[in-house]
């Protein structure tokens, strides 16, 4: 059975969000335990595999809407650039690049908007803010063969 045009778009966006979520939520997870152990904290492996598992089971959902409504803004504006700007075979850079600017802008609001000092704790510095962005482009680029 062959998908429909958008059916094939709706999964690659689905698969986008999934891959960039799960790492993005690994690596925030990963960045505050290394703050952890830094300051003197036990961070055994048994303690980081059991907190990364939690923040999968609790932020995901979070992230997940974050990172969702990131693309559905950053993605339409990467269609009409990769169009007039990119050759076919870049316009997956395109995507990811889109993607990244738009998760780092959404990182941004999101701090600003939220109650506590950062709604997502790895975002505090430009390393976290960089590698979260930065998973969208394994998020993105996992749609590139399909």
């Amino acid at each position: 059975m062959r998908l429909t045009p958008s059916r094939a778009i709706t999964g690659k966006f689905l698969i986008a969000v999934g891959v960039t979520t799960v790492l993005g939520c690994v690596i925030q997870t990963q960045i505050i335990l290394a703050e952890v152990q830094a300051m003197g904290g036990p961070v055994t492996p048994a303690v980081r595999l059991d907190t990364t598992l939690q923040d999968l089971v609790g932020f995901t959902p979070t992230f997940a809407g974050i990172v969702a409504a990131t693309f559905l803004g950053a993605f339409p504006v990467a269609a009409w650039l990769g169009r007039r700007v990119a050759q076919p075979a870049m316009r997956i850079g395109v995507y990811a690049a889109a993607a990244a600017v738009g998760l780092g802008l959404a990182f941004q609001v999101a701090d600003a908007l939220a109650p506590m000092p950062t709604l997502i704790a790895a975002t505090r510095g430009v390393v976290g803010t960089v590698m979260g962005a930065d998973t969208t482009v394994s998020g993105v680029g996992s749609t590139a063969a399909g």
